[in-house]
């Protein structure tokens, strides 16, 4: 079938999207409408942690809907109880809150941290309910979410923003301590912000914070969204720099390719009443099953440290790109990395990519001068190799 066919002009355009419709995947590859294949370092934007159609998935997914899809979030299910308990029994929290994407997720901890700021006044007996987030953060795209993001331009685009973010640096404990005031209620990060090209906190930055918020009696809230699930080699990010926060967001991986997102937090924090939060597709028994599936891969013996080897092994041969090729290193946590470039070629080695033939490669430039890679967290060595060649290839093509 040809793309002339496809009558595309039926969706909205939010999004500039070359002529090719994909119409399967497996693993680390996609297969367009031509029959042409791509080797796939975006996974969705770090969302397919097992790959494209991993057969866990299938089979949560089949053996579930024969069963239960959403008998309504008015009423308990298994899988939703099954996964809540064991991301409950992996981590330092005591409650979860299950949502249908990260900046769902996020909402609701933004929502959390203001509840609690009204049963935990300041000494005014006025609520609290700023929460300090950082330039360069993205934590969704809702109106909410996009005024806790620090994106350039998000501020203008549907202003006027929700009040109560103001924004420091991330690394930087100093420009955190000189925005807490008496309307402060939390401090909200991702451990690896990733849109803005993959930068971590630092474990000295993460542990100050820590202490810093709770001499003032403050909220940490660790948005996971893109760096949880094993994205880092560790199950949660937060677990890098030996910290406990009290609210944390998972999305994208945590579904492995479907709408599944979370709120989790301590249970001194779960200060939400009957009615303060809902959705109706929230917590589903088919959703859930698949999240069940996902963390029980994640969980098998010598996963974890698979990530772990996988993730150094694709940063040293990044450099090794990076010498090869005069551009300025690599960057990151496990399985989301970055390639600095050193000049603005993002866009045109993404096309280039794209296009060679006859399998075309899959990258994202979240900034013009770096790359981002996202691949599934089972990607192999030899897909690990296979991209680094590409790629290669790619820059000569480009003259650099």
């Amino acid at each position: 079938m040809e793309f002339s066919q496809y009558h595309v002009d039926a969706l909205l355009n939010i999004t500039n999207r070359p002529s090719l419709v994909f119409t399967e995947g497996h693993g680390m590859w996609l297969t367009d409408h031509k029959g042409k294949r791509y080797l796939d370092y975006l996974q969705g934007w770090a969302v397919n942690c097992l790959g494209h159609s991993p057969q866990c998935i299938q089979d949560a997914l089949t053996e579930q809907a024969r069963k239960l899809i959403n008998p309504s979030p008015a009423f308990y299910n298994e899988p939703s109880i099954a996964l809540a308990s064991s991301l409950v029994k992996h981590s330092c929290f005591d409650r979860v809150f299950f949502a249908n994407s990260g900046a769902e997720a996020n909402e609701s901890a933004i929502k959390l941290a203001r509840k609690w700021g009204k049963k935990h006044k300041n000494a005014a007996g006025a609520d609290r309910y700023e929460i300090i987030t950082f330039n360069h953060s993205f934590h969704g795209r809702t109106l909410a979410t996009m005024s806790a993001s620090g994106k350039a331009g998000w501020d203008t685009i549907f202003a006027p923003q929700v009040p109560g973010f103001p924004k420091a640096e991330l690394n930087d404990l100093a420009s955190v301590e000189k925005l807490i005031t008496d309307k402060t209620i939390a401090v909200m990060l991702e451990p690896v912000q990733g849109e803005s090209g993959v930068i971590p906190a630092s474990r000295e930055f993460m542990q100050a914070l820590r202490a810093l918020t709770k001499q003032h009696g403050l909220l940490l809230i660790v948005d996971e969204v893109q760096a949880g699930m094993g994205r880092t080699g560790e199950l949660f990010a937060y677990q890098l720099s030996d910290v406990t926060p009290d609210i944390m967001t998972l999305g994208k991986g945590i579904g492995g390719g479907v709408p599944l997102a979370a709120m989790l937090c301590r249970e001194e924090v779960a200060v939400f009443e009957a009615g303060d939060q809902g959705g109706t597709y929230n917590g589903n028994p088919l959703m859930t099953a698949v999240g069940g599936a996902v963390l029980d891969e994640l969980l098998k013996p010598g996963f974890l440290q698979s990530v772990k080897d996988k993730g150094a092994y694709l940063g040293a041969e990044l450099v090794k790109l990076s010498e090869k090729h005069g551009l300025e290193g690599d960057r990151g946590e496990g399985l989301l990395r970055a390639l600095k470039l050193g000049k603005n070629i993002g866009a045109q080695i993404v096309e280039t990519a794209r296009d060679i033939n006859p399998e075309g490669l899959l990258l994202n430039s979240p900034r013009p001068d770096l790359l981002r890679f996202m691949p599934a967290l089972n990607v192999t060595t030899a897909e690990i190799d296979q991209m680094i060649s590409m790629l290669s290839d790619v820059l000569k093509k480009l003259g650099h």
